[in-house]
């Protein structure tokens, strides 16, 4: 496994620990700095800088998401799902350190593994939707 998988697996994990508890960013930031992946300085930045910024985007990435999705209110969503669209959609839209396809392929491969069989088909759908509708930052 690429460790900009698993920096962004650990993300997912972050970001739906915050999506169904009422803990801080700065919780989950500190108790996965204590995991090892964490000792690769630039795989925790990676993971860092992503749930950060999913965070602080989480208003228009949600807007971003119900204005695409029009079956599928976010509360109809699985969390896992909706966590997956939203690291996505932050990766695509505010970071832009990847091209969209490996950014769409890695959440197609994070909603197979800790969502159900038919997510992958859905995150898919919702995010090449994105993807043609804005215009997502390319990598410099």
């Amino acid at each position: 496994m690429s460790k900009r998988r698993l920096a962004r697996e650990h993300c997912l994990q972050s970001l739906y620990l915050t999506d169904i508890t009422r803990l801080s960013q700065e919780t989950f930031l500190g108790m996965f700095q204590l995991r090892d992946f964490a000792d690769e300085q630039k795989v925790f930045d990676f993971y860092k800088g992503l749930f950060t910024a999913t965070v602080a985007n989480s208003g228009k990435i949600d807007d971003i998401i119900t204005s695409t999705s029009k079956n599928w209110s976010l509360d109809r969503m699985s969390a896992v799902d909706r966590c997956v669209l939203r690291l996505a959609i932050c990766e695509m839209m505010f970071l832009a350190d990847a091209p969209v396809a490996v950014i769409i392929d890695e959440a197609i491969e994070l909603a197979k593994k800790y969502s159900t069989e038919n997510s992958g088909k859905f995150v898919n759908g919702v995010l090449d939707s994105i993807a043609k509708k804005h215009s997502p930052h390319t990598p410099k």
